[in-house]
């Protein structure tokens, strides 16, 4: 933990920002550092299906007919991975819509846990696409390099395991402009359910910045506000 810090930060968080925002990278910080229990509802689908849970049964049946899974099966899966309500969450990637916020409020609430803050990473688009148009995988690893920002001792070549590194689909060039345009479609709803004036629920954070100093604010933001509790 970072000198001088006070214990974790209980408030629920909602990280939310483009693909290549650098959300991932502050997620895994704060669950690792401050005991967050991250959610990220990609994962909690592919745990259950891969599980085979009730849940996972009838999610898989909504995607092998290429539709989206409902909200509500998605809301259920995240309260059975809630933990006690002394314990902060942090929300990776979700809520994606208006109607996903309000469900997601409506769950704390009822859990006991209150409102989340809501934390938009901002970063402008031309360096957007420069992040992800640059950044290779390890597939059998998951590790993440940029060809500028974080490059590998050889190039395409993983520094650990000596493997090929790729390329993901969705970092292609003919994606990501796709990806971006679609999150900007999302977002400006989500800003304004937040953004409710006083009610100290939304933060926008210049997330460009080095990742220690992104941090710092985060973490300067959850201790100095609460969550807004239910009456």
């Amino acid at each position: 933990m970072t000198a001088g810090r006070a214990a974790t930060p209980r408030v629920d968080v909602i990280f939310f920002g483009a693909p290549g925002a650098g959300k991932g990278t502050q997620a895994q910080i704060l669950s690792a550092q401050y005991g967050y229990r991250q959610i990220s509802t990609g994962d909690l689908l592919r745990d259950n299906i891969q599980q085979e849970t009730a849940l996972g049964h009838a999610a898989a049946s909504f995607m092998q007919r290429g539709e989206l899974v409902p909200d509500d099966l998605i809301v259920e899966m995240v309260k059975d991975n809630l933990p006690p309500a002394d314990a902060g969450v942090l929300f990776d990637g979700f809520p994606r819509t208006v109607e996903q916020a309000k469900a997601l409020d409506d769950l704390l609430q009822s859990e006991g846990r209150g409102l989340p803050r809501a934390i938009y990473f901002y970063v402008q688009r031309a360096a957007l696409e420069e992040r992800l148009l640059g950044r290779w995988t390890n597939p059998r690893t998951g590790r993440v390099y940029h060809e500028r920002f974080n490059p590998p001792k050889r190039d395409r070549v993983d520094d650990d395991d000596g493997g090929p590194l790729i390329q993901r689909e969705d970092d292609r060039p003919e994606i990501v402009g796709h990806r971006l345009d679609v999150f900007e479609r999302q977002t400006i709803p989500l800003i304004k359910y937040y953004d409710v004036a006083g009610s100290q629920r939304y933060l926008k954070i210049d997330a460009a910045r080095p990742i220690a100093t992104v941090t710092r604010e985060l973490l300067d933001a959850l201790e100095s506000a609460p969550a807004v509790r239910t009456s």
